[in-house]
């Protein structure tokens, strides 16, 4: 069974990579994609063949639950 870390080229992660239906016209978003073994690979949607993060379940979800309360809102502009 093949092995995903951070850091590997994302093209070499299988399945469908998907992206907020938000993300800008010109594909600044980022996207993710469910690994086989469980966990979820994130990459920059304008780097398809870049890096990946590999996060487990839980990371995902508390980062998710971090963003609705808006203690990320400080980091980016949201106009």
């Amino acid at each position: 069974m093949q092995e995903f870390t951070n850091g590997m080229a994302a093209n070499l992660i299988p399945g469908q990579w998907v992206k907020s239906r938000k993300s800008e016209a010109n594909g600044m978003c980022i996207e993710l994609a469910a690994l086989p073994q469980g966990g979820i690979a994130i990459r920059n949607s304008t780097d398809p063949d870049g890096a990946a993060l590999i996060v487990r379940n839980a990371e995902l979800e508390a980062f998710v639950d971090g963003a609705k309360k808006g203690e990320f809102d400080s980091l980016c502009s949201l106009n």
